[in-house]
């Protein structure tokens, strides 16, 4: 069976939810909310919530390249991260910052895994429909205003030395100093994104600024707990696009991934400068904005 999926469409979801993953405004959200707020063959073509979609499959394809380019963005912080876990599996010790932040990455990835595996269907077949998917981004809009009225203090940074501090080994020692409860309740945010509409990185940012880190650290810590999360998903879904599913879509999924990867690259080199001197606000209203705005098409439809 041939499935449809046009180049166009390949592109602009594409696009999409490279930028889209890392932004605080769920990806999944979009790729629900757009064809359905565009209507017609897009509605029909790019449904999540139908069995057997193809398009679920595309957007999980799309996932494994937001993955590579955060490996590629963050890869001297894997290197030292993969590094503390091996040697402190190896010598048997939590003594270092890299040991202790690869361990913390790892209880803060299990609450999501466990419940993506049990769950993921009934989150898409049940919540994956237009109406719900905006009704959840407008409250993912409220979690990150909420955030921003909570943050203690607003450390000044000169924006010369935000890249230096974002992505050093300083900002891992930080991130390392968080109690094992503390990381692994920050991780286990990632759950309530397997609703769409709420965003992965938005969550967890709330998550990590409400334990007191503050707002670059907890991006950072967002971005670094997603990449194993996203990756997994994405190994064991795309498996599917050399089935049948994939059958006469595999040009425009590659199409779509290329983009992706290229969206989520630039997304996260602006949103690691960004986020050290400015506020989530801007995007906590930009989902309440669309959330509201699709729930007005479709109550006039």
């Amino acid at each position: 069976m041939h499935h449809h999926l046009s180049w166009l469409e390949a592109g602009v979801i594409g696009a999409l939810q490279g930028a889209a993953e890392l932004f605080p405004v769920s990806s999944l959200g979009h790729s629900v909310l757009i064809p359905a707020m565009i209507g017609g063959s897009w509605a029909r073509d790019l449904n999540v919530s139908t069995p057997e979609s193809p398009y679920l499959a595309f957007i999980v394809g799309l996932h494994v390249a937001t993955a590579i380019a955060l490996i590629v963005y963050f890869w001297k912080d894997w290197v030292r991260i993969v590094t503390g876990l091996v040697t402190s599996i190896v010598h048997r010790e939590i003594r270092t910052s890299d040991q202790r932040l690869a361990w913390l990455l790892i209880l803060g990835t299990i609450p999501v895994g466990l419940t993506g595996l049990v769950l993921e269907k009934w989150f898409r077949t049940t919540l994956a429909k237009p109406v719900p998917t905006a009704c959840f981004l407008i409250l993912n809009g409220f979690l990150l205003l909420f955030a921003e009225r909570m943050r203690r203090g607003d450390p000044d940074l000169n924006t010369e030395y935000v890249d230096e501090r974002v992505t050093g080994p300083e900002s891992d020692a930080r991130l390392a100093k968080q109690s094992w409860g503390g990381g692994t309740l920050v991780g286990a945010a990632q759950i309530a994104a397997l609703a769409p509409g709420i965003s992965r990185s938005g969550v967890t940012m709330v998550a990590g600024m409400v334990r007191g880190l503050s707002r670059e650290d907890a991006a950072r810590f967002s971005f670094l707990l997603a990449t194993p999360v996203i990756l997994a998903a994405g190994v064991l879904k795309v498996p599917d696009l050399a089935g049948p599913l994939g059958a006469g879509i595999r040009g425009q999924v590659l199409f779509g991934a290329i983009l992706s990867g290229i969206g989520a690259y630039l997304a996260v080199r602006f949103l690691t400068r960004y986020l050290a001197n400015r506020s989530l606000k801007p995007f906590g209203y930009y989902c309440i904005a669309l959330g509201a705005a699709a729930l007005a098409i479709f109550a006039i439809r």
